[in-house]
């Protein structure tokens, strides 16, 4: 079987989105003919810990940790934030902060000299490590993932050195991630930015991300093909008993939101179905598991959903798919038409909705290429952001079906092509084009 060596930053105990695409790739590739080496981290400042991701390490799978210097433990010494306290990712703010001077001074150090993000200082070392390992356990090939996209760039040292053909793998986007202006970054970071992910993009063998409009935005600024080859699900997976959908009318967002995600188009149209059916009002359940942004809190609030509305920090992956099925509509939140990525955003968790077999509801680009695998699956419907009555008319319409007992259950084959083991399927192919 040949080998491939696989760096990453997320693995268990991580827990959240960022560790579920290789940790699955892993565990299906040695179907296709390749055994994973994973290289990770031994001591990394993960957004969450979640210890029931571990059942799906294969206990004879090589996995390298090594020790990386984290900065953001002078981070939360600096602003104050307890030591145990977790580092929100993508800038998410779940209470109503002001931003002081040590905050902004925190950003601008974070933005300008952490490039391409906080985790560069373990280029180096891992580097010197992998060059001495891979001398005495050869590989057939590496695969990068980012972010944080500083895993791009040991792997493109490694290829510079070694000649061993190398794949990277851009979960979310380099310098088109949405909050990359966030970062305050001067004219000299922004053109190391850029320059970097020019060099990733050109050098690498094969470049592969997760949806077209994603890959034909960094084919652009690699001026190359990309390859795309989405997250895929485990149908059924971690599912502890068949649970009945909950009594009440129940819709459940589940993941990361975003300032930039938060609905409000929807929160209103939630807010006028309350006061204008008493029947709906009595009905209504919503349910936000995740790291949530204090604004999309505030905006159901300012709508009158305080009553009706459940905030989750976290839930272990193994509890996911109870929570999906006992859910009447499932919420898949993009982002506003207007957003230059907004068509090309295919998270993973709408795939794993789509293995419950539980309606989708998705505010966001109504052509982008989430609402086709929707309409191709019969997963689901797509309505824009900016669309409130057309909002309000289709969850009053699945509300109806709900009432009737009749809401859309999705067992279409087209589900299908989109599992774990048909997308390591495809990466085993690519894999063995380049070797």
């Amino acid at each position: 079987m040949k080998r491939v060596l696989i760096i990453t930053y997320y693995w268990p105990p991580s827990g959240g989105s960022g560790v579920q695409r290789w940790l699955k790739m892993s565990k299906y590739l040695p179907e296709y003919g390749w055994q994973p080496v994973i290289y990770t981290t031994e001591n990394a400042e993960y957004p969450s810990i979640d210890e029931s991701l571990l059942k799906d390490v294969d206990p004879n799978m090589e996995v390298i940790r090594r020790p990386i210097f984290e900065p953001y433990s002078f981070y939360k010494r600096f602003l104050g934030i307890k030591k145990d306290e977790r580092v929100k990712v993508g800038f998410i703010h779940e209470k109503e902060k002001k931003q002081g001077w040590k905050e902004r001074f925190s950003l601008w150090i974070r933005g300008n000299l952490f490039i391409p993000d906080s985790r560069r200082l373990w280029v180096r070392p891992s580097v010197r490590y992998l060059t001495e390992y891979l001398k005495e356990h050869p590989v057939d090939a590496i695969i990068s993932t980012g972010p944080p996209h500083s895993m791009h760039l040991i792997a493109m040292r490694l290829k510079e050195s070694l000649g061993i053909p190398w794949i990277a793998d851009f979960r979310d986007p380099w310098t088109e991630i949405d909050y990359y202006n966030d970062l305050h970054l001067t004219r000299w970071a922004d053109r190391k930015q850029h320059r970097l992910e020019c060099e990733v993009l050109t050098q690498a063998d094969k470049v592969v991300t997760v949806s077209p409009d994603g890959a034909r935005r960094l084919g652009r600024l690699g001026n190359r093909n990309v390859r795309t080859i989405y997250n895929g699900f485990d149908r059924g997976e971690d599912l502890i008993c068949v649970p009945t959908p909950s009594e009440k009318f129940t819709l459940t967002y589940l993941g990361v939101l975003s300032k930039i995600q938060s609905p409000n188009n929807l929160w209103q149209a939630l807010g006028e179905l309350v006061k204008e059916d008493d029947n709906f009002a009595s009905n209504l359940r919503i349910n936000m598991i995740g790291q949530i942004d204090q604004s999309a809190t505030a905006s159901l609030q300012e709508n009158g959903l305080a009553d009706y509305v459940s905030f989750t920090p976290y839930i272990p992956h193994n509890q996911v798919a109870n929570v999906h099925q006992s859910s009447s509509v499932l919420l898949l939140l993009l982002m506003p038409d207007s957003e230059p990525r907004a068509k090309g955003l295919v998270t993973g968790k709408l795939f794993e909705y789509m293995a419950s077999g539980r309606p989708i509801l998705c505010i966001g680009p109504e052509d982008g290429d989430a609402a086709r695998i929707l309409r191709e699956t019969h997963a689901g419907q797509t309505v824009s952001f900016e669309n409130k009555e057309k909002i309000k008319a289709t969850i009053n319409d699945l509300y109806q079906k709900f009432v009737e007992n009749d809401l859309p259950s999705n067992e279409s084959k087209e589900v299908e092509k989109y599992s774990r083991k048909a997308m390591a399927a495809e990466y085993g192919r690519l894999l063995n084009k380049i070797d």
